[in-house]
């Protein structure tokens, strides 16, 4: 089960959306420090749409689908994707199997795909790699934040499930913690711009 951005693939077990579809989602950016918090305040503060700021676990919002900064491989055994595997045992599995029939193996920077925790909240996570392979040191002019992030919205917004439901009528808020600001070493505030500028982008281009 699967939806890839610019996709149909996958199944939905959900009714046809509406035209009332809002034009973003909501985003609740998420950080277990300080710093982290601080940059993601820059955000909130300076974006149009529904973005607010969760210090704590990502795993305590109230999401559909939850951000996991993961990489190409689909291995998820450090940082948020161990916390991830630990709740949702057989989500590297899923995630694992569905990079491997869609694309080979290696999950490209700058694509996403999605896949059921098996949980009822949140019902969904969004494998969207910062970094090629398990541990990788990302440099500090790195863009793979901005390009995982603007895999993540592409999804949103142009995501189909094979039987037609978009994946923005079945995911309302989407819960996203730092994209490579752990082992990937890309520096909170570089994070921050990225995530910003991939949501104008997508969202309120100007």
């Amino acid at each position: 089960m699967t939806a890839e951005s610019g996709t149909h693939t996958g199944k939905g077990s959900h009714g046809p959306g509406t035209a009332t579809s809002p034009v973003a989602p909501e985003l609740v950016l998420c950080a277990l420090d300080d710093s982290l918090a601080h940059a993601w305040r820059t955000v909130s503060a300076s974006v149009e749409g529904t973005v607010r700021v969760h210090l704590g676990s990502v795993l305590d919002v109230g999401a559909q689908a939850v951000v996991s900064p993961a990489n190409g491989l689909g291995w998820m055994r450090g940082g948020i994707d161990a916390v991830y595997a630990q709740a949702f045992p057989d989500v590297e599995q899923q995630v694992r199997s569905t990079i491997l029939a869609y694309h080979g193996g290696e999950l490209p920077i700058g694509e996403a795909v999605v896949v059921p925790t098996g949980e009822l909240a949140p019902e969904w996570l969004i494998s969207a790699p910062t970094m090629r392979r398990p541990g990788e040191r990302l440099p500090a002019d790195s863009v793979h934040p901005y390009l995982a992030a603007k895999a993540v919205f592409l999804l949103w917004r142009d995501g189909q499930f094979e039987y037609g439901t978009r994946f923005r009528d079945v995911v309302e808020t989407i819960a996203m913690p730092g994209l490579g600001t752990g082992t990937g070493g890309v520096s909170p505030a570089t994070c921050a711009r990225q995530v910003t500028a991939a949501w104008e982008e997508i969202f309120f281009p100007r």
